[in-house]
């Protein structure tokens, strides 16, 4: 294989990807992603409580066993 073989079939496969990128992400930078945000999530306070109370409990187990 010679040099510009090996470059024309380079430069191929350069624009068959470019044709893919195009096709997946539209050309910006993040691609596919683009537009897209993350959700918040969002707890009530009677969960927050529930998740703390148990929080404690397990500390106090904790300490009660280290004594």
């Amino acid at each position: 294989m010679d040099n510009q073989s090996i470059i024309a079939a380079i430069d191929e496969e350069i624009a068959r990807l470019q044709q893919v990128r195009s096709l997946l992400g539209g050309g910006g930078f993040p691609g596919p992603f683009k537009g897209k945000t993350k959700r918040k999530w969002v707890m009530s306070a009677e969960a927050r409580e529930r998740i703390a109370a148990a929080q404690r409990k397990r500390w106090a187990a904790q300490k009660k066993a280290a004594k």
